[in-house]
């Protein structure tokens, strides 16, 4: 039987290889496909993945990174006065308005924080350093974005919500999943920029000691604030993730598109 088969494959070899040639396609499709939706679930949640945190402090009920909640930053003392947190850092990462010269807006995502502590720094800097954002309403912006926020050099001037901006650095790479680009800051510049109170944080971004249990850690805090969730890194990348790339329908789309190749 299947000598049978063989031959009626090998009996019209254009056919067979219409078919085959068919079935290749088909299949790197589904890969490109799968590619490229594991390549925006990336971009959804690397602001988390690339923080160095261990452990984030949202507010309650927050489902993903772009929707935080302002919190007194003053829960920050008492993070750091928790037996095992080695580092506890503010953090924002909140939507904005930018105005370019020519007088159009475009939205953007504020990334602030501490400049002088090792968590939620930019990544892939090409132009400038994390020390340059020390200067007076001093940003950096990705070279992607540079034609649609209107960037032509460093030392440009623009707007962000009515107040000052100054381009120090470019990044690399750094692609949001939204149409709004990164905006990198200090912690007090993105307070302004995000409109937040100066006694008020969105985020607690918080590393373990060496050889603490991340477990143990996560309830002792929990324990010690309130109003507020204790997640791990990875549970907040996976809520973001899960977030943009099914409640908003965009990653069902990428993989029906997958399925339907």
């Amino acid at each position: 039987m299947s000598i049978l088969a063989w031959r009626n494959l090998v009996h019209d070899k254009l056919r067979l290889g219409v078919t085959l040639t068919g079935i290749v396609f088909a299949v790197v499709l589904i890969v490109v496909e799968f590619g490229l939706f594991l390549g925006f679930t990336s971009t959804t949640s690397g602001v988390i993945d690339r923080s160095g945190a261990d452990l984030w402090i949202i507010a309650r009920r927050v489902p993903y990174v772009e929707l935080g909640l302002p919190f007194s930053e003053r829960k920050v003392f008492t993070v750091r006065a928790t037996p095992g947190v080695a580092e506890a850092e503010k953090y924002v990462a909140k939507f904005s308005q930018w105005q370019r010269p020519d007088g159009r807006q475009e939205n953007v995502q504020i990334v602030g924080f501490n400049l002088d502590g090792a968590l939620g720094h930019p990544w892939n800097v090409v132009a400038g350093s994390v020390q340059d954002l020390k200067a007076p309403d001093a940003i950096f912006v990705d070279e992607l974005y540079r034609e649609k926020l209107g960037v032509t050099q460093l030392g440009q001037v623009v707007e962000i919500r009515g107040h000052r901006a100054r381009v120090v650095g470019f990044t690399r790479g750094i692609r949001a999943f939204t149409t709004a680009p990164y905006v990198f800051t200090s912690f007090k510049n993105a307070q302004n920029y995000a409109s937040l109170r100066e006694d008020q944080t969105l985020y607690l971004l918080v590393k373990a000691a060496s050889g603490v249990a991340l477990d143990d850690l996560q309830r002792a805090l929990a324990a010690r604030l309130t109003d507020v969730d204790v997640v791990t890194n990875a549970e907040f990348s996976r809520m973001t993730r899960f977030y943009w790339m099914f409640t908003t329908g965009a990653g069902i789309a990428v993989l029906l598109a997958s399925c339907s190749a």
